[in-house]
C-alpha cells in the first residue's frame, strides 16, 4: 500500500503542478475580477449540485461492489455497476433541465452578491457548463471501479487532460471571446472521461442498458449513499455560504477564496487524497472480512503518514502565505488587492489543513464499515458551526474570516469523528500516535524558524521569488534531517522502501 501511495503522490504532484498552471493562467488573464468570479461560479454550480450525488453513490459503491463480488460473483457486480451508471444518466438529465430553466435563481443562491454584468455573465456560463455533469458522474463511478481493480494510476492521471484543455481554453478566451470559457469546461470534463475509457475496457468492463430500480443492491446502495449525500451536500452548503458572503464583501472575493483553496488543496491532493485513495478499498475489504484490528492499524498508519507531510506544510503555508501567493499568482491582471485577499485566505485555511486531512481518513473508515450516518451527523454539526462563525468572523476579518471559519469547523468535525470511531471499534492506539505527532510538530516548528530566518537574510541579497524558493528548500532539507533522527516508524518504513528500490535498480 505504501509503495502505491508514494507513486500516487508523485503523479499527484505533477497533476497539481499542472493544476497550478491552470490557476496561474486564469489569474494572469483575468486576475480577481467579475469575469473570474462569474466563471468560477459557473464551474462551482455543476460541481456542487452533482458532486454530492456522485460522491454519495461512489463512496457506497466500493464497499458494496466488494460485498457483491465476494458473495455473488463478478457478473452480479458488473450488473450492479451498469445499473448505477444508467441511474446517474437519468438523474443528470433531470438536473440539467432544472438548471437551464431556473438558471438565474440558482446563480443567485450560489452568489447572492452578483448583479449587472457579473450576474448576466454567470447565467450565460452556467447554462453551458451544467452539461459537464454527464461526465462528472461517470468519472466518479469509473475512478472507483478502476481502484477496485487495483488500478490507481490511471485515475490519478485523469487530471492532466482536464488541466491541459482548461489552460488552452482560458488563453484562447482572452484572445477570441470570453464566452468560450464555459464551453471549455465541458470539453475538459469530456476529455477526462474519454481518457479513462481504454483503461476501463482493459478491465473487461462492458456497458449494458440495465436499469432495475427494484434491484436489492441498488436499494441498499441508495440507503448507504443517502447519509453521504446529505453529509456532502452539507459541505457544499458551506461552499455556497462562503462564496455568497465573499461576493458581498468584495469584487474578486470569490476568486481570492478559490485561489487560496487551490493552494491549500495542493497539499491535500498530494498527501491526503493519495493515501486515502489507496487505503479505502483495502479497509473496505478488511471491514467485509471483519478484520477490525487490521482496519484500525491501517487508519492510524494513514493518519501518521498524513501528519508527516501536512504538519510541516501547515507551518510553511502560514509563515510564507504572502510570498507564496506572490510567487505563484503575482503577475498579469493579479493586482495588489487580489494578492492581499488571497494571502489572508491562505493563512487562515492553513490552520485547518490537518483537520481536513484527518477528516478524510476518518470518514472513509466509517464508510468502509457501511456506517454513513455518523459522518453525516458530524458534517451537519460542522456546517452549523461554520455558518455561525462565518457571520461573526467575516465582519471582523473579511475574506480571512470565511477561511478561518472553515478551518475551525474542520478541526471540530475531526475531533468528533475520532471520538465516534473509538466508541465504534475500541481503542485506536492514539497514545502511540501522539508520540509521533509531537515529534513531527517539534520538527516542523524548527523547520519553520530556520526557513523564516533564512528568508529574512536572503531578502537583503536576492529578489523575493528567489528568496522564497531557496528558503523553502532549506526548510525542507532541515525537516528531512530532523525527522530522520527522530525514530518515527513511518519515516523508517519509507526509507526502507526507497532503499529497496535502489537495490533493485543496482541488480
Amino acid at each position: 500500500m505504501k509503495k502505491t501511495a508514494i507513486l500516487l503522490m508523485i503523479i499527484t504532484i505533477l497533476s497539481k503542478i499542472l493544476g497550478f498552471v491552470r490557476e496561474i493562467t486564469l489569474s494572469y488573464f483575468y486576475g480577481a475580477s467579475y469575469i473570474s468570479d462569474a466563471y468560477l461560479i459557473a464551474l462551482t454550480i455543476p460541481g456542487s449540485i452533482f458532486a454530492f450525488i456522485s460522491t454519495g453513490i461512489s463512496t457506497g459503491y466500493i464497499p458494496m461492489y466488494s460485498n457483491i463480488l465476494k458473495n455473488k460473483g463478478i457478473k452480479e457486480a458488473e450488473k450492479f455497476t451498469n445499473n448505477i451508471i444508467n441511474l446517474l444518466f437519468i438523474v443528470s438529465t433531470i438536473i440539467i433541465l432544472i438548471v437551464v430553466i431556473f438558471t438565474q435563481p440558482i446563480v443567485k443562491i450560489f452568489a447572492s452578491g452578483f448583479t449587472g454584468k457579473t450576474l448576466d455573465l454567470a447565467i450565460r456560463f452556467t447554462r453551458v457548463s451544467i452539461f459537464s455533469i454527464y461526465f462528472i458522474g461517470l468519472m466518479y463511478i469509473f475512478n472507483s471501479y478502476l481502484q477496485l481493480k487495483n488500478n490507481f494510476i490511471a485515475p490519478a492521471f485523469n487530471g492532466f487532460p482536464f488541466n491541459m484543455i482548461t489552460i488552452i481554453i482560458i488563453a484562447l478566451s482572452a484572445k477570441i471571446n470570453v464566452a468560450i470559457l464555459s464551453v471549455g469546461s465541458v470539453l475538459a470534463y469530456a476529455f477526462q472521461f474519454l481518457y479513462l475509457l481504454p483503461f476501463i475496457r482493459a478491465k473487461k468492463y462492458r456497458y449494458q442498458l440495465i436499469f432495475d430500480i427494484r434491484d436489492e443492491h441498488l436499494k441498499k446502495l441508495l440507503f448507504l449513499a443517502l447519509p453521504v449525500i446529505i453529509g456532502v451536500s452539507v459541505n457544499q452548503i458551506n461552499v455556497i455560504i462562503d462564496r455568497t458572503i465573499a461576493s458581498q464583501i468584495a469584487i474578486g472575493g470569490i476568486s481570492a477564496l478559490n485561489y487560496a483553496q487551490r493552494l491549500n488543496g495542493f497539499i491535500q491532493g498530494i498527501f491526503v487524497v493519495s493515501i486515502a485513495t489507496v487505503m479505502y478499498p483495502a479497509i473496505s475489504k478488511m471491514a467485509a472480512d471483519h478484520n477490525i484490528e487490521g482496519l484500525k492499524k491501517s487508519i492510524i498508519d494513514g493518519i501518521a503518514s498524513i501528519s508527516l507531510m501536512v504538519i510541516p506544510a501547515t507551518f510553511g503555508a502560514m509563515i510564507f502565505a504572502q510570498p507564496i501567493v506572490k510567487l505563484l499568482f503575482g503577475r498579469g491582471a493579479f493586482n495588489k488587492e487580489a494578492l492581499s485577499m488571497t494571502s489572508i485566505a491562505l493563512f487562515f485555511y492553513s490552520i485547518g489543513m490537518i483537520g481536513f486531512g484527518f477528516r478524510e481518513i476518518l470518514s472513509r473508515a466509517f464508510y468502509s464499515m457501511q456506517d454513513t450516518k455518523t459522518p453525516m451527523m458530524n458534517a451537519a454539526l460542522s456546517m452549523v458551526l461554520n455558518i455561525i462563525l462565518n457571520l461573526i468572523l467575516s465582519k471582523i476579518l473579511g475574506i480571512g474570516g470565511l477561511a478561518l471559519s472553515t478551518s475551525i469547523s474542520a478541526i471540530f468535525s475531526t475531533i468528533l469523528l475520532f471520538i465516534n470511531l473509538r466508541k465504534k471499534v475500541g481503542p485506536l492506539g492514539i497514545k502511540r500516535f501522539s508520540i509521533t505527532f509531537i515529534k513531527i510538530f517539534i520538527s516542523s516548528l524548527f523547520m519553520g524558524i530556520i526557513a523564516k530566518s533564512s528568508y529574512n537574510r536572503l531578502l537583503m541579497m536576492l529578489e523575493d521569488n528567489l528568496s522564497i524558493l531557496i528558503s523553502i528548500g532549506i526548510g525542507a532539507l532541515v525537516y528531512a534531517v530532523i525527522i530522520y533522527f527522530m525514530k518515527i516508524p513511518e519515516v523508517d518504513k519509507m526509507i526502507q522502501i526507497i532503499k529497496g528500490k535502489f537495490k533493485k535498480v543496482k541488480v
